[in-house]
């Protein structure tokens, strides 16, 4: 492995974090203001259940507050809009989190949009997807959000870079291709049915691969010394009857020749949390309106 040319993204999501905590550490001495984030729960979901504990880990760690609702996998709709009009009207919560997916009877979307565009740290709202799709400031999602972070750290300027984002889902494809453009990157949106995606990943300096298809990006489809972003989180079995998670991009294939790329584990992923984090803080000092600490 080419440690020079990996993307540690557990230490980077670490740096992150330590900047979320120093902010938060400001905001209550300057202005006496404690960042909430809440999350909403519903049903068992095991890898709902290990994803929220963690983002309550680090939301305590930071010195926020961390409000968690747990509800009946057989709760109604009514009853989870009724937590969300309830969090919407806590002052002491910045940012409110549903956690995806809901069980059936639930419809997603019906929740998403109940929830204050100012206090959606998921960036999921449509009012949030249409300020950033104009460019007008937004919470954005925090993958893309993430992604870009890295982008920005590794090389840099990112103008007039082509790029191109293979996968087009309203939470990592079409925000990242917004982000890129507003970093004056010339944007490809490329997705599973796309023809010739293999010429047109060679022409490009940046992949972003968030398609949901493991090892979908063969290495030689990279050109040399172009940078990869694999947002890919798939599980695949093993030999021995156990499973290991692979990203979109074949890793092994790409290392060769690419230039600065993302492991799967290790790379994107932990950067999501580390951006809710720093999308609660920046909804806070929206809602007192002060500008963030530094």
């Amino acid at each position: 492995m080419s440690d020079d040319k990996r993307i540690d993204g557990k230490a980077f999501a670490a740096s992150v974090r330590e900047r979320v905590k120093r902010q938060v550490d400001a905001l209550k001495a300057d202005h006496g203001i404690t960042p909430g984030l809440a999350v909403v729960l519903v049903g068992e979901d095991p890898a709902s259940q290990v994803y929220v504990r963690n983002k309550a880990k680090q939301t305590v760690e930071a010195g926020m507050r961390s409000d968690e609702i747990r509800l009946e996998a057989t709760a109604t709709q009514d009853e989870v809009l009724a937590v969300v009009d309830r969090l919407n009207a806590d002052p002491g919560i910045h940012g409110i989190l549903v956690q995806l997916p809901l069980p059936a009877q639930i419809e997603e979307n019906a929740v998403l949009d109940r929830i204050d565009p100012a206090k959606d740290v998921d960036g999921f709202h449509v009012i949030n997807t249409g300020r950033l799709q104009v460019g007008l400031p937004a919470l954005v999602p925090c993958t893309p959000r993430g992604c870009i972070m890295m982008l920005k750290d590794r090389l840099g300027d990112l103008s007039g870079k082509n790029a191109i984002v293979i996968g087009r889902s309203n939470i990592v494809g079409k925000p990242m291709a917004m982000l890129l453009l507003q970093e004056s990157c010339t944007v490809t949106i490329a997705h599973s049915r796309t023809k010739d995606l293999p010429e047109l990943c060679r022409r490009q300096d940046i992949v972003v691969a968030a398609v949901g298809r493991p090892h979908f990006v063969k290495g030689d489809w990279i050109a040399p010394g172009a940078t990869v972003i694999d947002v890919g989180i798939n599980r695949i079995p093993k030999d021995d009857g156990k499973t290991r998670l692979v990203g979109d991009v074949d890793y092994d294939g790409a290392i060769g020749h690419s230039g600065p790329i993302t492991p799967v584990p290790g790379g994107v992923g932990p950067m999501t949390i580390a951006c809710l984090l720093a999308n609660t803080v920046t909804a806070c000092c929206m809602a007192n309106g002060i500008d963030e600490p530094a």
